[in-house]
């Protein structure tokens, strides 16, 4: 499949990470089901408890948006080699993705691609 589209607004909204205190930068980007790109940055705070993946950023708000289910997100790092998500930000994208592509990767082209099930093979769930 061709990520360029996708990679493109990752890049482009990591450029507008809030991250003074780990300088680490990091944009997402999902693919929603009807073919809509909807992105997120990372957002810390001086209690790191209260910042906010990047991963979560754009699936909160794809979910205001009115999506519920993705087809894959790009994730880019600021990192020599590609990061990927979070445990808690897994379990999100868990929630409302199933199992989609993981694309990870740094603008210096390292790249990786995961399925989430591999990333996260027994998600929790209530059903």
């Amino acid at each position: 499949m061709d990520w360029s589209a996708l990679k493109a607004a990752a890049l482009a909204v990591q450029q507008r990470a809030y991250a003074p205190y780990s300088d680490y930068r990091v944009g997402a980007a999902l693919l929603t089901e009807d073919g809509g790109i909807v992105t997120g940055c990372n957002v810390e705070n001086a209690t790191f408890g209260a910042t906010c993946c990047a991963e979560r950023t754009a699936v909160f708000s794809a979910v205001a948006a009115g999506h519920r289910s993705f087809r894959a997100i790009a994730v880019v790092t600021s990192g020599a080699e590609p990061g990927t998500p979070c445990g808690i930000c897994r379990q999100v994208l868990a929630e409302f993705g199933g199992d989609m592509d993981v694309l990870c990767f740094t603008p210096g082209g390292a790249e990786q691609t995961h399925r989430l099930s591999q990333l996260l093979p027994f998600a929790f769930t209530l059903k």
